[in-house]
């Protein structure tokens, strides 16, 4: 039987314990009041001057402005392996306390997901927002003989497997385009996967491949490099290329399902008040007119998506990607 004594130094333990707990609590709590308090960095996953890093260090040049976070986001490159190298680091060793985010790329970071063993897929991520959607375009050197889809075309039914392609590295957007295309036209071509969009984009204007699949927004800051042949998307590029048809006005039976979702999220575990604050902060920055004029006069076509759609976005995304990728390599 407990005696008086015993329960009051039980009682008193108790809340010694309670108050220990309350203490090492309070700094937790102080710190997301006061996020962030330091800069924030975000990885990129693909090489320095890629349409990805490009248009990161565009979106958030205005994050130190106390209307958005009040701190500079500083831009880490990790490239290799189409975004793998750069997404697996951030799921694995990232920080979960929101001074460490990333760029995603969809379907990029989905598609790998689903088709090799990486260590990111749509469950252990945070979507923030989504800054922009960026067409996969088909392109060639200036001086390619090919002047339209069909020259091309034409070649590559007379000489099987001599056509090749260049790509921001495996299963990203561009991969997906040059599969449809292959699939949909029954060529016999070659992709070689690079590790971005810029290297891809230099193997075109350099000869070292035929033709090159790129974001819309790398060719519409390279258009005196390159011959831009079509659209991978469901209408035109009106506003930075309205007179390059679609792969389907062209008769070809190529759709959207490679057009390249950009944004900024945070690892699952990071605590809910910050991705909150940042999911309400982060669209409001992608808003500001400087941003939205500097994206324009960069060709990079804007779509900020908030946070609660861009969570069903990636799930839809993700089924519509099992279904097209099992088709794809049948």
């Amino acid at each position: 039987m407990f005696s008086f004594t015993h329960t009051k130094k039980m009682v008193t333990k108790s809340l010694t314990l309670l108050s220990a707990v309350s203490v090492l609590a309070l700094p937790q709590l102080a710190q997301a009041e006061a996020y962030p308090e330091r800069p924030v960095s975000m990885v990129v996953s693909y090489s320095p001057g890629g349409a990805t890093d490009f248009q990161a260090r565009i979106v958030t040049m205005l994050a130190g402005k106390e209307d958005y976070l009040g701190q500079p986001m500083v831009i880490l490159n990790k490239p290799g392996a189409g975004g793998k190298v750069g997404w697996d680091f951030y799921a694995s060793r990232a920080k979960q306390d929101g001074y460490e985010l990333a760029a995603y790329n969809v379907p990029h970071f989905i598609a790998q997901s689903i088709v090799f063993r990486t260590k990111y897929n749509i469950d252990n991520l945070e979507p923030i927002a989504n800054w922009g959607a960026d067409p996969a375009v088909l392109i060639v050197g200036k001086d390619s003989p090919f002047d339209t889809l069909e020259d091309l075309m034409t070649y590559a039914r007379s000489n099987p497997g001599k056509v090749t392609f260049s790509g921001a590295g495996l299963y990203v957007g561009h991969h997906i385009a040059f599969l449809q295309f292959a699939r949909a036209t029954g060529l016999k071509m070659t992709y070689v996967p690079h590790k971005g969009g810029t290297p891809a984009m230099k193997s075109v204007m350099g000869g070292q491949v035929a033709a090159g699949f790129n974001n819309l927004s790398d060719a519409y800051r390279n258009q005196d490099s390159i011959k831009i042949l079509a659209v991978a998307d469901l209408k035109r590029n009106t506003e930075f290329l309205p007179d390059v048809a679609t792969f389907k006005e062209q008769g070809v039976e190529v759709d959207d399902s490679s057009v390249n979702f950009r944004g900024i999220m945070a690892r699952k575990g990071t605590p809910p008040e910050v991705v909150d604050y940042l999911a309400q902060r982060v669209p409001l920055m992608f808003e500001d007119k400087k941003t939205l004029k500097k994206m324009n006069s960069a060709g990079s076509p804007v779509r900020i998506i908030p946070r609660d759609e861009v969570i069903r976005m990636w799930k839809e995304r993700e089924a519509y990607l099992k279904d097209l990728l099992s088709d794809l390599k049948k």
